[in-house]
């Protein structure tokens, strides 16, 4: 198993913003490494040119898949100011730009919202949802189920029996399997769950990640963490997938919303 840590790891080029990193192979879903993986390490890098030492917003474009193995993360401060830095990285491999995100560093705490109008998700107790095995059928095997322990609510996981509730909802605990605990940084993992949300209104296969954009809200407390992941609307090959995220202490840490490609039936 290669813990999160490890496997974002990063190597500086002496002074200058450009890190070398092995993309770590179990953080994968078939063939493909996750989306929320790529955008980690490209915020990991981030985090050592800014002032600032946490993630609070990461708009990310994929496009080009890179592989597992070296790849070069590549950082340039676009505005640094007493409250934030604003940055922009680059995720490339054999020379060829693969992943690309705006980011913005700032400072996040622990305290309560002063204000919220999303209501936590309400789920079963962890040990009477469902874990998500890696070598869950569909023909392909999910690597990232070997790091990343998951538990979907039973009243949204008919999709694996046939029986797709089509209400375009899946809710799930999530917590990291080497034991430690989530940060704003590994969080961006939990806020791309699997599976995708088009398996809940009966449409199964690959659906590759278009754009991603997620913000960061807060100190996750220790623990796991619950998301909910909904969609609003699917056409034209396109699907949306809307991602909030609950710490135990039952506040809103985190939250995205991506593009997806899908092929609908």
């Amino acid at each position: 198993m290669a813990p999160f840590q490890t496997a974002t790891a990063l190597v500086r080029r002496g002074e200058h913003p450009v890190f070398d990193t092995e993309l770590d192979p179990q953080w994968t879903i078939g063939t493909k490494l996750h989306g929320g993986y790529l955008l980690a390490v490209l915020a990991r890098a981030a985090a050592q040119v800014s002032s600032h030492p946490h993630l609070t917003a990461i708009s990310g474009s994929f496009s080009v898949a890179p592989e597992p193995g070296p790849a070069v993360v590549e950082v340039e401060v676009l505005r640094e100011g007493r409250g934030l830095t604003q940055l922009r990285a680059r995720l490339s491999q054999h020379d060829k730009p693969c992943t690309e995100a705006l980011i913005t560093q700032g400072v996040l705490t622990d305290g309560d919202a002063w204000w919220s109008g999303v209501d936590p998700v309400e789920i079963p107790p962890e040990q009477n949802c469902l874990p998500v095995p890696a070598d869950g059928g569909g023909g392909f095997r999910i690597g990232l189920m070997d790091v990343v322990e998951q538990r979907i609510d039973p009243a949204s996981a008919g999709f694996a029996v046939g029986q797709p509730s089509r209400k375009g909802v899946i809710s799930s605990w999530l917590r990291l399997a080497d034991g430690t605990d989530w940060d704003p940084v590994s969080l961006l993992v939990a806020l791309d769950p699997v599976p995708p949300i088009s398996y809940d209104l009966g449409i199964a296969g690959w659906a590759p990640t278009v754009q991603f954009t997620a913000y960061l809200r807060g100190i996750p407390a220790p623990g796991p963490v619950r998301v909910r992941m909904r969609a609003g609307e699917i056409g034209g090959d396109r699907m949306d997938e809307v991602a909030e995220l609950w710490d135990e202490k039952n506040r809103l840490i985190g939250q995205a919303t991506q593009i997806a490609a899908v092929r609908v039936p």
